[in-house]
């Protein structure tokens, strides 16, 4: 499962809300076994990925700073500005 999750600490610029909302729907996705958003999931969906996204908020901003991983380790980012 490592593989499959994003690597947010240490991006430069920090990593941003979207990418953090990402890598928090990818999560609840994988755990869930959610692949697609149903009215049966969404609700569930958005309560998990909304308090796990303001948990890794605030793991980032409370984790000391760590090496910058390249710009393939996020695939938000193309590696170029």
């Amino acid at each position: 499962m490592r593989d499959n999750i994003t690597l947010l600490r240490g991006l430069e610029p920090a990593a941003t809300e979207q990418e953090i909302y990402a890598a928090a729907l990818q999560y609840v996705r994988t755990v869930g076994g959610v692949s697609g958003l149903s009215t049966a999931t969404k609700a569930a969906v958005d309560k998990a990925v909304t308090a796990i996204a303001a948990a890794t908020t605030q793991l980032l901003a409370d984790l000391p700073s760590h090496p910058t991983p390249s710009a393939a380790d996020s695939p938000l980012r193309t590696g170029s500005d």
